[in-house]
């Protein structure tokens, strides 16, 4: 779990998006992220050397500030963060893989949702958080009835997220070319998540 200093922003005035009890963890939320007001917290995490895969680690303040006002200006892509109990834990984007690059490389539909996630910097980890966090997005993201298929396309070479999809049961599909990075895609359909959520509480 992460245990970073808080920051000043005090994520209860932020519109809550979505929220849901995890129990001994705590209440997660996710809220809209603001490019100004959260730009210490990002620029720090995004230019972590654990953050490589992200693709920010040399951009400075400002290149970090331009690449999510550029996204908050945008209908189809959306930026986040998830906050459990106040304290915030993960970047987290969504985009409509019909307007952007990756919607080229695989049969994409309108029915499809992409994401990507940024855990923040853990100093005292909490065995099996992480998927339940990562189950809460699926949720978030399943809560939209206009979506059907969560898309996710890691770089190839980012061994812990793929593993990490396979555990929360996304099935692996093609190896594919973009233009910052090879990667490799995955896949969730609202029926196979419904199906192993319900084997998962009998």
């Amino acid at each position: 779990m992460n245990t970073t200093p808080a920051t000043a922003q005090d994520f209860s005035l932020r519109t809550t998006l979505y929220t849901e009890d995890l129990g001994s963890w705590g209440t997660v939320r996710i809220v809209p992220l603001s490019p100004e007001g959260d730009l210490d917290l990002i620029h720090g995490w995004v230019t972590q050397d654990r953050a490589r895969f992200w693709g920010m680690t040399e951009y400075s303040r400002s290149d970090v500030l331009e690449v999510y006002q550029f996204l908050e200006s945008l209908e189809t892509h959306h930026a986040f963060l998830v906050v459990l109990d106040g304290e915030p834990m993960a970047l987290f984007q969504t985009y409509e893989p019909l307007h952007d690059p990756v919607g080229e490389a695989y049969p994409a539909r309108a029915e499809d949702i992409g994401m990507h996630l940024l855990l923040a910097p853990a100093t005292r980890p909490v065995p099996h958080f992480t998927p339940r966090l990562v189950t809460s997005l699926i949720n978030f993201m399943f809560s939209n009835p206009a979506i059907d298929r969560i898309v996710v396309e890691p770089d190839a070479r980012n061994d812990k997220a793929v593993r990490r999809l396979e555990s929360t049961c996304f099935e692996l599909g093609p190896m594919i070319q973009l233009a910052e990075k090879e990667a490799q895609m995955a896949f969730l359909t609202r029926e196979r998540f419904e199906r192993t959520e319900a084997l998962r509480t009998r």
